[in-house]
């Protein structure tokens, strides 16, 4: 079965894009990160690591850069010397890696989970425990752990309706997969029901909760808000919808809920951050299809001036921050069957949170926002439209629910603990 796994990943790879073989020869100017997707890490890192065996922490991208530096700001200020080696996919999460570990030895990509390839890794890390994060589960990567005796713990560990559907296709396999998991660290009971249905040891998996709950604002995070303000000239009472992680579907229904809601709030701001940067283009030709004007964050300081009615927020690993300023959220990926993206960010600056009806992948925060009061749900683009305008007009209902999503956070937090407490077993 790996052996086929393995034939089809690489058919897969070679299919998805002919860039893939450009970069890894050098073609290209982003040679170096494929390099590192090939397990060559660069010389001076490989040899800073030496005798190190650090702990290797990979987060895809930026929501999991975000819950995991937490998790490892408590783990390392209990145990200063450790050395952490972290990894992501996604070329935002390693932006926002750099700036989320800097005490880290080294941000790499993960390696492309083929044999030669995971085992080159490997043997340039030497480490001596392995964190993967959520659904990070990767068949040829953890049999070559489990060859060299290299621990591996599953951290805020989730498997949605969909993943498990899909899993369950290939069952023995994965059941065998599974195996090479030390430890897994579930987000809730669903998720840790599903594991063990995959075939995960029941001896292995435990319930801990959801490491984003832990995240907390900055200390600055109120003048930085106030700093957007002023960049973005937003005005007092000025009403603001931050519309982050969109995807394709997504933005036509935005922007004709956003041209009702102009003709009754004419100064309304939009703040739309597309979950895929490269999408950009088309995003602002479908903005002027629908006669709106729209202006880059990137080139606010140039162009940005009181006729402008939507920003685009084309930077890495700044729509965290920038939900404070909004009178109103709506996170994306829920609009259409993408599974939803995270509406906890919204949620930690007070913000109330409006999204669709597909958050599978936060299924148990969703429905948990919403029974609080804290969130809403809508089925289409007429009911988003109706209730942001609700929303728009009753400040008091917006300071409800944005207290009420900040007490939602607190009443899930700690999932940071128990998991840091679960992981000193293997750095002992």
């Amino acid at each position: 079965m790996y052996a086929a796994y393995s034939l089809l990943l690489t058919l897969v790879l070679l299919a998805w894009s002919p860039s893939l073989l450009l970069g890894a020869l050098g073609i290209r100017r982003r040679r170096d990160g494929w390099r590192e997707r090939l397990g060559r890490y660069p010389e001076p890192l490989v040899a800073r690591l030496q005798g190190v065996h650090p702990v290797w922490l990979h987060a895809v991208s930026v929501g999991e850069v975000a819950a995991a530096s937490v998790l490892a700001a408590l783990w390392t200020t209990r145990r200063p010397t450790l050395s952490l080696l972290v990894s992501t996919v996604t070329d935002t999460g390693r932006e926002v890696a750099k700036r989320s570990f800097p005490k880290a030895a080294g941000v790499v990509y993960f390696p492309l989970d083929l044999p030669m390839i995971v085992h080159e890794a490997l043997a340039a890390v030497s480490p001596r425990l392995i964190l993967l994060t959520e659904t990070e589960i990767w068949p040829n990567f953890l049999r070559a752990c489990a060859a060299s005796k290299i621990p591996v713990v599953l951290i805020n560990g989730r498997i949605s309706p969909r993943s498990f559907q899909r899993y369950r296709l290939v069952q023995p396999f994965f059941r065998h997969v599974l195996q090479g998991i030390d430890l897994f660290c579930m987000q809730s009971a669903a998720d840790a029901e599903r594991i063990l249905a995959l075939g995960a040891s029941p001896e292995r998996v435990r319930v801990v909760g959801n490491l984003k709950f832990d995240v907390t604002p900055p200390a600055d995070a109120s003048s930085r808000a106030e700093q957007w303000r002023r960049e973005l000239k937003i005005e007092s009472g000025q009403p603001v919808v931050v519309a982050g992680s969109t995807h394709a579907g997504e933005e036509e229904a935005l922007l004709r809920a956003f041209m009702r809601l102009r003709q009754e709030f004419p100064g309304l701001l939009l703040i739309l951050a597309p979950r895929h940067p490269d999408r950009l283009a088309g995003v602002e030709a479908l903005i002027a299809g629908n006669g709106l004007t729209a202006v880059r964050r990137s080139q606010l300081a140039s162009t940005r001036d009181g006729a402008t009615q939507i920003v685009l927020l084309d930077t890495i690993g700044e729509l965290s921050a920038l939900y404070a300023v909004g009178s109103v959220a709506f996170v994306g990926g829920s609009l259409i069957p993408r599974g939803g993206h995270n509406l906890l960010e919204p949620a930690l600056h007070g913000r109330p949170v409006v999204f669709g009806p597909y958050m599978e992948n936060f299924a148990e925060a969703s429905a948990f926002f919403v029974e609080r009061g804290a969130a809403l749900q809508v089925k289409n683009t007429e009911k988003l439209a109706e209730q942001l305008a609700g929303l728009l007009r009753d400040p008091a209902a917006r300071d409800r629910m944005g207290k009420a999503a900040l007490e939602a956070l607190v009443a899930h937090r700690g999932a940071c603990e128990r998991t840091v407490a679960l992981l000193e077993q293997y750095v002992s």
